[in-house]
């Protein structure tokens, strides 16, 4: 399908809200489109986990923040939150930050966590919900732990989506928990969601089959504008280098996935 609906949504005067994971995921993946929306309709994004923890640090954190060249984590997501106003300033969109610390740096509520080794010598679990990047946090899987942090996204998408709007929320191609978490609040809102393919994730992973056979959705690709876009996501300088190595941007068509009938 081409990007006519899309395109017809604006043309009717419907918001556009989209829930974005982290500080770039909304125009990384979006930005095309919401430049030829955002001058005709308002446009609101709102970022989910916005915020670092307190050390210390998982391995896997420690070592993004070796990547974007800051040790202080708190520092860096100052900067991160600053970029994305810019960035989106430069749109003309609106923005919300949550709030909400980002899985690398999340812990387990309090109640749940051990001191000192268990019987047999093994150590307790740590006090992170997600311990490493590749086996925790990019599985495909939400832990038990974060049962809290899905109550509060979805409280979010609640009070934040217009419902006589157009709500974009991520298809959590491969399947972060952070945008897993933003995708399932997203479903139980029980909204008219269109669901943004997360680049450049669709890059290297496919689309979660399971999620793709119960939604019934239709696919629609955006191409106008691609060229723009490439601005949009360099205005998040502390993050462009270590997303693509050597600077180029790949032009990829944004890919959405909509429900069928009209908001």
């Amino acid at each position: 399908m081409t990007a006519s609906r899309l395109s017809s949504l604006v043309a009717d005067g419907l918001p556009v809200t989209v829930f974005s994971p982290h500080l770039d995921d909304a125009l990384l993946s979006c930005g095309a489109f919401l430049s030829h929306a955002a001058g005709r309709v308002p446009v609101t994004v709102v970022t989910a986990f916005t915020e670092a923890g307190p050390p210390p640090h998982t391995v896997s954190a420690l070592r993004f923040l070796r990547t974007m060249g800051d040790a202080d984590a708190a520092r860096l997501y100052a900067a991160r939150r600053a970029e994305d106003r810019d960035a989106l300033g430069l749109l003309g969109a609106r923005w919300r930050h949550l709030g909400l610390v980002d899985g690398l740096f999340r812990r387990r509520p309090a109640r749940t966590r051990g001191t000192g080794p268990r019987r047999g010598g093994r150590a307790r679990p740590g006090p992170h919900v997600y311990p490493t990047y590749r086996f925790h946090l990019c599985a495909n899987r939400l832990s038990r732990y974060d049962s809290g942090t899905l109550a509060r996204v979805a409280e979010a998408v609640a009070r934040a989506a217009p419902p006589d709007g157009v709500l974009l929320a991520p298809m959590a191609v491969g399947g972060h928990a952070d945008h897993l978490l933003v995708r399932t609040a997203a479903e139980l809102s029980h909204r008219w969601v269109a669901y943004y393919s997360d680049f450049p994730y669709d890059q290297d992973h496919h689309a979660d089959l399971a999620f793709l056979l119960r939604s019934g959705l239709e696919s629609s690709v955006w191409e106008r504008g691609l060229a723009g876009k490439t601005g949009l996501i360099r205005a998040y300088r502390t993050q462009v280098g270590a997303l693509f190595p050597g600077g180029r941007v790949p032009l990829s068509p944004e890919v959405y996935l909509l429900p069928r009938g009209g908001p």
